[in-house]
């Protein structure tokens, strides 16, 4: 299995059993010992390797334990604290590693609750732990340019030169992507004064800024769509459609059983771009159970349908995209019976992301 694919398969088996597991020791067990495995290569049972409960006493602190110590040639080359996944990480948490990162040989400090990893060196002063992480790894939403990086932490292909030369490019690109991710998710007063300055004329009252407030946050999120959109087009090489929208109604439909010789082509038959865009919504969601290229879409003249192995007897979803007005998303049931669900927006798949995950899981 290629690197990608196990930290892919952790993802999921953190997000599964995200709920179940309720202590600092579970969190260990379930999540940090595989990463330490699976991801970085190393050997939990080998003392050689991986040191757990690891010791070094640090000036009047006499006896205390950091959770893991990660061992090559004999020094230690990483520690690792773990808190509860039931929790968020906080600064205050790594007081250990603080103490630890000086009396020790490591370089590289993990501050971990299993589903978010942080990644702290020394780039501020040497032998002293830096307060901010250089890599942030969150496996509820991997960002695929840090996957090269964290190779580097890996047991065959270990590179402390690099990864320390790489770390403060890596630590203030990494948090100016977080803090315009949270600029656009929730726009703070600054942002939206900054923006507001550059459109409106007027003084910034306390009016302005309610109204501004909105419209940045709407038009952030529009532009984020708009890109996505045209990375779309271009990777498709086709032209933009226009979309039509209505209102939703009151209640989903119920439609007969999958008809199993019902996906034949027709001449007639026209993909448009939405019903594209909805596919490769669909086929994230899926990607969360199955490998990508499982996901296959075939259109038909009512509907266009989602499959997984190209196999009309394993139906995911339908886009019933061809109305003037109203569109719905099929959703399957265990007897592949489908229930038509209206929907506004392209986005509102999202808000059936389980049940879909639920069907490709049926035959999977």
């Amino acid at each position: 299995m290629e690197f990608e694919e196990r930290l892919a398969a952790l993802a999921t088996k953190v997000q599964n059993q995200r709920d179940a597991i309720q202590t600092e020791e579970a969190t260990k067990n379930a999540f940090v010992m595989p990463f330490i495995s699976t991801i970085l290569g190393y050997d939990v049972f080998n003392p050689l390797e991986v040191v757990p409960e690891f010791t070094a006493d640090v000036g009047v602190k006499r006896g205390e334990k950091i959770d893991y110590a990660i061992m090559r040639d004999g020094e230690v080359q990483i520690l690792i604290e773990c808190k509860s996944s039931t929790g968020q990480l906080k600064i205050e948490h790594a007081s250990q590693l603080f103490r630890y990162f000086g009396v020790t040989n490591a370089r590289i400090a993990v501050l971990t609750n299993g589903e978010v990893y942080n990644f702290y060196t020394d780039l501020d002063a040497p032998n002293r732990m830096d307060e901010k992480p250089f890599l942030v790894l969150d496996l509820a939403d991997i960002d695929e340019t840090l996957v090269s990086e964290l190779k580097k932490l890996t047991k065959d292909a270990f590179d402390l030169d690099s990864i320390i030369s790489g770390a403060e490019e890596l630590k203030y690109v990494g948090a100016l992507k977080r803090e315009i991710a949270g600029q656009f998710r929730d726009p703070s007063d600054e942002w939206v004064k900054f923006f507001t300055s550059r459109v409106y004329d007027g003084a910034f009252t306390q009016r302005v800024r309610e109204q501004f407030s909105t419209l940045v946050a709407k038009a952030s999120k529009q532009f984020l769509t708009e890109q996505v959109n045209d990375r779309l087009k271009t990777a498709l090489g086709a032209t933009a459609l226009p979309v039509s929208s209505g209102p939703a109604a009151a209640e989903a439909i119920q439609s007969q059983p999958v008809a199993e010789n019902d996906l034949d082509r027709d001449t007639e038959i026209e993909t448009t771009l939405e019903e594209l865009e909805g596919y490769q919504i669909v086929k994230a969601i899926a990607c969360a159970e199955v490998k990508p290229h499982r996901v296959v879409h075939r259109d038909a003249k009512s509907y266009f349908a989602i499959l997984l192995d190209d196999n009309n007897r394993k139906p995911i979803a339908r886009l019933h995209f061809n109305g003037k007005k109203q569109k719905y998303l099929g959703l399957f049931d265990a007897e592949k019976v489908e229930t038509r669900h209206p929907i506004n927006a392209l986005d509102d798949i999202y808000e059936h992301a389980e049940s879909i995950r639920d069907a490709v899981r049926t035959y999977a």
